[in-house]
């Protein structure tokens, strides 16, 4: 069992079990259906295909509901699993709770992360503090390459 084992309900109905889907992507971002995060699901799931090709999973993490994850899937016409920490239990894990500032309040939130776990569940590659635009495509390069 690899480091980073997690079995989290997924927005598809059944648990998802981390070490069932190695190698792994795993994007960790705030909220479902805000502008930030509604791009970077798209611009994933845009490239879903050369991911799989490459034998990796793709999956996005948030606090958020079962339900909400969803409907936000159903929306977008997302075609990977999201999966729900409500109690951030995953989210400890790969330590991406941090106090945010938002309009001059503090708050902990989800920092935008990316993680990549290779066949062991290690992490080989990672993003923290992600800016939105073309990160999808730098994993995909950076896994190409």
């Amino acid at each position: 069992m690899s480091a980073y084992h997690f079995t989290l309900p997924s927005s598809s109905g059944e648990d998802f079990v981390s070490d069932q889907h190695l190698p792994l992507i795993i994007y960790f971002y705030p909220k479902d259906s805000t502008p930030g995060c509604t791009t970077e699901g798209l611009d994933f799931n845009a490239r879903l295909g050369a991911f799989k090709a490459l034998g990796y999973t793709v999956v996005g993490i948030s606090r958020d509901s079962i339900k909400s994850h969803q409907n936000f899937c159903t929306k977008q016409g997302f075609q990977f699993e999201l999966l729900s920490d409500q109690d951030e239990t995953v989210c400890k894990m790969f330590d991406v709770i941090k106090l945010k500032k938002l309009y001059g309040k503090e708050s902990l939130g989800i920092e935008r992360s990316t993680f990549v776990l290779n066949e062991q569940g290690e992490i080989i590659h990672e993003w923290r503090k992600v800016k939105v635009a073309g990160h999808a495509q730098e994993v995909l390069d950076t896994l190409s390459a």
